[in-house]
């Protein structure tokens, strides 16, 4: 059986690799010092292309592959793929939803806690020798009864609230229509008044123009002084540029972040705050769920070049 030629945008764990190229001719464009020649050399042949969430697959590089069919997103979030021009061509698309829902939301209550309880500078104090020199760690805050926000009540959003919810904290939420009615959860149409609500904020929006900067300079002021914002859901979705200027001037009184516009390389500005928890986008990595969105990834290219049905499709 011939191999589909699939155009591989990053790279994947070695054990996702070895089932791929078994299946697949894997071109690797990560690796090519002239990307654009890379791509051209091999346009005809390329019929796939798999990619991760943050990198997807844009307008030019879609029109410059007259054969493809498919685009697999290693992740949950769509916003670097440009779906109307996938769409225009009728190009499937597919991304790996649901086995890193949980995951997500752990770690947005780790962060929770984290920040709320000082874990990360709490470990210093003790390595620093700062314990035996001066005392007692200074007093953090719980988190057990504190109000919270849901802002985007999706896969992910759900599972933070009921994580809160054995926590015993008030929760509300904020989305297109109502949907935690039958949890007694409290609906807010509207991000700066659930925000003014709320002791501690989660983002958990998907991406795209839909949801761009919708955590705005009015939503992160009525958060507050005594505010905590945890976003573990796409940059885009909160306006960087306020957010760092109310976290400087304390008028935000913390965040954690798991994700930045323009990572790796993030805003230096960021590394000056002590009233920020930074974390290099590893919300989903854990070996467990790797693996899983890496089967994922896999079971739609292997479905779509066999005729099968695909289990994740978007398009």
């Amino acid at each position: 059986m011939d191999k589909p030629d699939i155009l591989q945008m990053a790279p994947y764990p070695s054990w996702d690799i070895d089932a791929l190229e078994r299946r697949f001719s894997l071109h690797r464009y990560f690796e090519a010092a002239d990307k654009d020649a890379f791509v051209r050399d091999r346009a005809e042949r390329i019929r796939g292309i798999a990619t991760r969430g943050e990198m997807g697959a844009g307008r030019s590089l879609i029109a410059a592959l007259p054969n493809l069919e498919i685009i697999a997103v290693y992740g949950v979030g769509l916003d670097a793929v440009d779906l109307d021009a996938a769409c225009d061509r009728d190009i499937r698309v597919t991304n790996t939803p649901d086995v890193l829902t949980q995951e997500v939301a752990d770690f947005g209550v780790a962060m929770m806690l984290a920040a709320s309880r000082g874990v990360v500078g709490a470990d210093h104090w003790v390595r620093s020798g700062a314990w035996a020199e001066r005392g007692y760690y200074p007093l953090q805050t719980r988190v057990f009864g504190k109000r919270v926000g849901i802002l985007g009540l999706g896969r992910i959003g759900r599972e933070v609230a009921r994580r809160c919810a054995a926590f015993g904290m008030d929760i509300a939420y904020c989305d297109l229509k109502e949907r935690g009615a039958a949890e007694g959860w409290a609906f807010i149409p509207d991000p700066a008044e659930l925000a003014g609500r709320s002791d501690i904020l989660f983002v958990t929006l998907t991406g795209g123009p839909a949801t761009r900067h919708m955590v705005d300079r009015a939503v992160i002021r009525a958060l507050g002084p005594a505010g905590l914002l945890i976003n573990i859901s796409r940059a885009s979705t909160v306006d960087e540029s306020a957010l760092l200027d109310a976290l400087e001037t304390r008028a935000l009184g913390f965040a954690a972040l798991d994700v930045f516009n323009g990572e790796p390389r993030i805003n230096p500005r960021f590394l000056a705050l002590d009233n920020v928890l930074l974390q290099p986008h590893q919300a989903s990595a854990t070996v467990e769920t790797r693996k899983a969105m890496g089967k994922l990834l896999y079971d739609n290219l292997a479905a779509h070049f066999e005729g099968r049905v695909l289990p994740t499709p978007v398009l």
